[in-house]
């Protein structure tokens, strides 16, 4: 008779889920294992059919009021006999009560839906090639300058929880860039992007306002010239949507993005990119 198991993933199976997430299109990060796993070591789930890893689940959870889940994989050939149902279980029973966020590919909506996932708005991933930009403006430094405890007060107004630990290998990964946009003595808005399977992704990309995140983005691109490159943004924001269609980016791919519970209070006219389909 079939077993399915459903554990706690170690770092190096964290990885797994990684490569199945580049097989599935979602063109993860190169160095996006380490930075999610230490967002929630606890948070990364597989499932084994009689011994053999056959999906994955992760369910970050970040406070006592909020978490996230993403990687919902079934290998393909073994979809539909329960093992995505295991995994939503362990997910949902570390969750608890805790209001839930998830970007849902069109897919696996209608799944969402019937564990009490309900849509608050579409987001959109959108393509460019990078070219050179002018010079930055001077109010444009990498995020190494700028006091950690600074970045951690501006993001936390941006998502429902503070999230030192994955910030921290977020930031400061290789192959990529973080910026952020002082005025005045503060930040008014930051930028990381990060080299993918493909091309390169921008996120988050936070902003108190459209100039400052068409600077930071244009900054951010500037570092990459001639690469292809991604950015995610939310479809309420009517600055973020302006900004992709200025720069003549193309529509690629949607999630929707949901919660189990009441959607948090974000302001997301300030939010031109996702930080991760993944974590949120």
């Amino acid at each position: 008779m079939d077993e399915i198991i459903v554990r706690n993933m170690t770092r190096e199976e964290c990885s797994l889920a990684i490569e199945w997430a580049a097989q599935e299109g979602w063109n993860p990060g190169i160095h996006d294992a380490e930075c999610f796993y230490a967002a929630d070591p606890n948070g990364f789930f597989l499932a084994e059919l009689n011994g053999n890893p056959v999906g994955c689940l992760s369910a970050i959870v970040y406070d006592d009021h909020f978490g996230f889940t993403g990687f919902y994989i079934v290998k393909p050939e073994l979809r539909s006999q329960g093992i995505g149902h295991h995994l939503i279980q362990k997910a949902s029973a570390y969750m608890g009560n805790r209001t839930v966020g998830n970007d849902a590919v069109v897919a696996q909506q209608e799944t969402y839906k019937k564990y009490g996932f309900h849509l608050a708005y579409r987001n959109v991933r959108y393509r460019g090639i990078a070219f050179y930009g002018e010079t930055s403006p001077p109010e444009i430094l990498d995020l190494n300058q700028i006091p950690f405890d600074q970045l951690l007060v501006y993001d936390r107004g941006m998502f429902p929880s503070e999230r030192s630990a994955f910030l921290n290998c977020w930031v400061n990964q290789p192959e990529g860039a973080a910026l952020g946009y002082v005025k005045d003595g503060q930040l008014s808005g930051y930028g990381v992007i990060r080299k993918c399977r493909q091309g390169y992704k921008i996120g988050p990309l936070f902003a108190d306002n459209e100039g400052i995140a068409d600077n930071l983005f244009l900054a951010l691109i500037g570092k990459v010239p001639g690469e292809e490159y991604f950015l995610d943004i939310p479809e309420p924001n009517p600055g973020a949507v302006s900004l992709v269609k200025r720069h003549n980016m193309q529509m690629v791919f949607e999630t929707a993005r949901m919660y189990s519970g009441a959607a948090p209070s974000l302001p997301v006219e300030k939010i031109f990119g996702v930080t991760s389909f993944e974590l949120g």
